[in-house]
């Protein structure tokens, strides 16, 4: 289920209802539990059982872990998470390439592959549990003893399928209280999903039919198109994945649930470890927390801290997708980290999209290199109307630096006025309607 379809539109509202008509926290959850269910099952039911059956065995694990042995009931459950996404999302890629290894060394190997689908989402959630699983190994968190407080705190909807990656300490306290609406947090949340609306369907979708032609038109357009294109990407990737974090955050404001922060304006950082802080900020804190720190951090001198970073980069781009150029991607984001790049950052992220973007290293390089081409010269190829888009996203995104939320309005002047916001807002989304690109889907649910 989309957030940006009518199914959702029509989901949400049923949800919402139900839940502040129930009676207590343990119907809410309840309700939140099933609803979490359908969303999910909604891609498909078999995914939908994979996901259940791994909570159920995390839960058990977790809970034998208390009673000793507690080593060898983490090494299980981190054996189970991640060696269920490993054969979902990776297996084919190390066969692939271990059988283009033994080629080169002369030797002709038959390796299997997998002809399955990956469901959506899985890298979120076995994250999540993995991190769960961590933080009651290290006593940094209770387990919980209600199984239905646990799923639903694993397979909340909102966040399930692209974030925001949560830590147990954060959400699961929130399913253990009696929630009570506050119309002003139910504003907020709507306040936030129809912006995440706006930058998902005006900005990123126009962009991605621009982006999709610019890539696979990458050896035949010259070297505006093609910087054009990555500016586009840098922007769609940002839209796309920003917004609909803003619906999901929105989403659970709604239902009285606060979840966390995943994006601060990255694209206003004057560094590359400001703009770290500020992209996909859960992802970034788990690695660090789990990956990081466990490896030494910056305790084991600079070479090792150097080492630390390479690793959690890697992993990062390794997360990202079963494909070199995600590697790549976090190998370069690994090497210009400490760069005092400044006021440039955004000009390296950009450049950065391109790995991401790529369907393989050979087109990666064979862009980037067009990018600096001087004999490429030529006019730009596709069209320049998401550059509008995007000049007022900026500016909107300045207006808003210092904003606890979208469209925070001032308390006087014109601005005070009830009919003037809710005009604006009517506005956004008839616009967003409107002119919204061809829709796509969200670029994240691969991973």
């Amino acid at each position: 289920m989309l957030f940006n379809t009518l199914t959702y539109l029509l989901f949400l509202p049923i949800v919402f209802m139900l839940y502040w008509g129930a009676r207590n926290k343990r119907q809410q959850n309840a309700i939140v539990l099933l609803a979490s269910m359908v969303f999910y099952g909604w891609w498909s039911v078999p995914c939908l059982a994979l996901m259940v059956g791994t909570c159920l065995l995390n839960f058990l694990f977790v809970h034998a872990m208390q009673k000793g042995h507690r080593k060898a009931w983490l090494s299980l459950a981190l054996a189970l998470n991640f060696g269920v996404l490993g054969v979902f999302k990776y297996f084919n890629f190390f066969t692939e390439n271990l059988a283009i290894v033994l080629a080169g060394l002369g030797l002709k190997a038959d390796v299997p592959t997998l002809h399955i689908i990956l469901p959506v989402g899985i890298s979120f959630y076995t994250f999540q549990l993995s991190g769960y699983v961590f933080d009651c190994y290290r006593r940094d968190l209770t387990p919980t003893r209600s199984l239905m407080q646990f799923m639903t705190f694993i397979s909340f909807f909102p966040q399930l399928v692209a974030g925001p990656i949560e830590r147990g300490r954060n959400l699961l306290p929130q399913f253990d209280r009696q929630r009570h609406f506050d119309s002003q947090q139910a504003t907020d949340g709507m306040r936030l999903i129809l912006w995440g609306l706006a930058k998902k369907m005006l900005l990123a979708d126009n962009c991605a039919t621009q982006v999709d032609y610019v890539f696979a038109n990458y050896n035949t357009v010259g070297l505006p198109t093609l910087w054009l294109g990555a500016i586009y990407f840098t922007f769609q990737i940002y839209g796309d994945f920003s917004g609909y974090s803003d619906m999901a955050i929105g989403s659970a404001k709604l239902l009285g649930i606060h979840i966390s922060q995943n994006f601060n304006k990255p694209y206003f950082a004057t560094s590359m470890q400001e703009f770290w802080r500020r992209w996909h900020i859960t992802l970034m804190g788990w690695f660090k927390d789990y990956v990081y720190i466990p490896l030494g951090g910056n305790r084991k001198g600079t070479l090792r801290k150097q080492l630390n970073m390479l690793a959690v980069f890697l992993l990062s781009g390794l997360w990202h997708g079963s494909n070199w150029t995600f590697v790549l991607w976090g190998a370069y984001h690994a090497l210009i980290y400490r760069l005092p790049v400044k006021r440039l950052a955004f000009l390296f992220v950009a450049i950065g999209w391109v790995f991401f973007r790529a369907e393989n290293v050979t087109m990666a390089f064979d862009y980037l290199k067009g990018m600096f081409d001087l004999s490429l010269l030529s006019s730009t190829s596709c069209s320049r109307m998401p550059l509008f888009l995007i000049a007022l996203l900026v500016l909107a995104e300045w207006r808003m630096k210092n904003a606890t939320h979208p469209f925070q309005w001032k308390e006087h002047g014109w601005q005070s006025s009830q009919w003037v916001r809710i005009s604006c807002y009517l506005l956004l989304f008839i616009a967003t309607v409107l002119f919204g690109g061809e829709p796509v889907s969200f670029i994240y649910f691969q991973f």
